[in-house]
């Protein structure tokens, strides 16, 4: 499945959340592996990332992250650059956005 996440970066923080995010702890990605996440893209529109996540199962990869180490240690670390997520309307929350349309769902 694919999903996509929406956040935004404090103000002034651009340049070391990029520096910080070039590459994530082998630990982070030995967990995503495991819990079956086997990409994650992300594209920056000023403060505001999209994230592009590629998984087996979303919801189940959230609930493997609410207990894993590697996870908790990242989100204390990146964490000081982001703000906020922000859900399909627009509130604070994680949620998933909401898929509008696919191509590949309408050619197929």
């Amino acid at each position: 499945m694919r999903i996509a996440l929406h956040s935004e970066i404090r103000d002034g923080a651009i340049d070391d959340y990029r520096t910080n995010h070039a590459t994530i702890p082998d630990a982070l990605a030995a967990t995503f592996a495991r819990i079956g996440i086997h990409d994650w893209t992300i594209w920056r529109s000023g403060r505001r990332l999209f994230h592009l996540v590629e998984c087996d199962d979303w919801d189940a990869a959230v609930a493997a992250l609410a207990d894993d180490p590697a996870d908790h240690a990242w989100q204390a670390d990146i964490g000081r650059f982001v703000e906020l997520f922000r859900d399909a309307d627009g509130d604070e929350g994680t949620a998933p956005l909401e898929q509008i349309w696919d191509l590949r769902a309408q050619v197929s």
